[in-house]
């Protein structure tokens, strides 16, 4: 099958516009898209700082190399996280970021939850089996991994932060807020959604419009090798957006780029109330910690699990990180 845009041998076959795409045009089209989706929603522009939040997985290096070839790398700084999964973080993945980031003239940082913490995602967990807490890991992951992204980006100076969401994770999001009845998720999730503290590092999602089956191949034709071992907490996923996942992954078989529509749908139709977000009064700040918390709560949901877990929260933060600000850049 030759190339629907060039005529050159064709290597994958775009369901959702019926086309059939060369390597050269599929890499450029998924660019074009990404850089796209930046200007279009006003993610960022040529004079920001940002911090890349990059793990390892076939979408973080996605992420990686497209903004890197449309932002300087003097204005990109790559954050690593090790969470400390049993049997799951090796330092063979880490190596492989740094050697990915250092190709692209990009530097990195290293960090890890048992440093800002003083306890693994393991050792937490664990705990909280103890306590007959049974909240699931992905919870304690993701509370932890966005406050570290924060903390970091704040002290470094970034005026962004990016992460590798893709549109099968956002359109699953869009449903598990929908469901659960939480209409406050669903307007902080809109990409125009605004920054509620001058704590908050306003963080965007560049692949939000790339289909994961397409960021898997692109990291294939890179030669990317990233991160396939499955995490073992994965049977602890919340059967919600398992089960949505399966549905949305039968909708878009039926009917290709059902996915692209319905974000398409949530974004326009959630655009003015998003605006009236700008009026609200900053946000409260937890009384443990100092970082925000949700409007109606003195204790973040993160000071809050771990206390239920038997863990003081007393963090790490970095000291003397300032690597924009300190060179007069940001």
């Amino acid at each position: 099958m030759k190339c629907s845009l060039c005529g050159r041998e064709a290597v994958f076959y775009q369901a959702f516009t019926n086309k059939y795409l060369c390597r050269e045009c599929f890499i450029e089209d998924v660019r074009k898209r990404i850089a796209n989706e930046v200007k279009d929603k006003r993610m960022f522009s040529e004079r920001d700082n940002l911090l890349l939040a990059i793990s390892g997985g076939k979408d973080s290096f996605v992420l990686l190399d497209a903004v890197s070839h449309f932002h300087p790398s003097s204005k990109i700084i790559a954050l690593s996280i090790v969470e400390g999964i049993p049997g799951y973080n090796r330092q063979e993945y880490i190596e492989r970021i740094k050697k990915y980031t250092k190709e692209r003239g990009i530097d990195t940082v290293i960090t890890s939850i048992k440093e800002f913490v003083g306890y693994s995602l393991g050792e937490i967990v664990e705990k909280s089996r103890e306590m007959g807490i049974e909240l699931s890991p992905c919870t304690y992951c993701g509370s932890l991994r966005r406050r570290i992204i924060n903390v970091y980006a704040r002290e470094l100076g970034a005026d962004r932060t990016l992460t590798a969401h893709n549109l099968d994770d956002e359109v699953q999001t869009v449903f598990m807020n929908i469901l659960r009845g939480d209409p406050e998720r669903l307007l902080r999730q809109h990409p125009l959604s605004p920054k509620l503290s001058d704590k908050l590092v306003q963080r965007v999602k560049p692949l939000r419009k790339i289909y994961e089956y397409e960021a898997a191949f692109y990291a294939y034709l890179l030669g990317f090798k990233f991160q396939e071992t499955e995490c073992p907490y994965i049977i602890y996923q919340p059967t919600l957006r398992a089960r949505i996942r399966h549905w949305l992954y039968m909708l878009e078989r039926e009917a290709p780029g059902v996915e692209l529509r319905i974000l398409e749908f949530f974004d326009n139709l959630l655009l003015d109330r998003t605006n009236k977000l700008k009026e609200l009064n900053s946000l409260p700040t937890c009384r443990i910690c100092g970082e925000p918390t949700s409007i109606g709560r003195d204790v973040c949901k993160l000071c809050e699990m771990l206390e239920k877990a038997g863990i003081e929260p007393k963090y790490n933060y970095p000291k003397h990180m300032g690597k924009w600000r300190a060179k007069g850049e940001g």
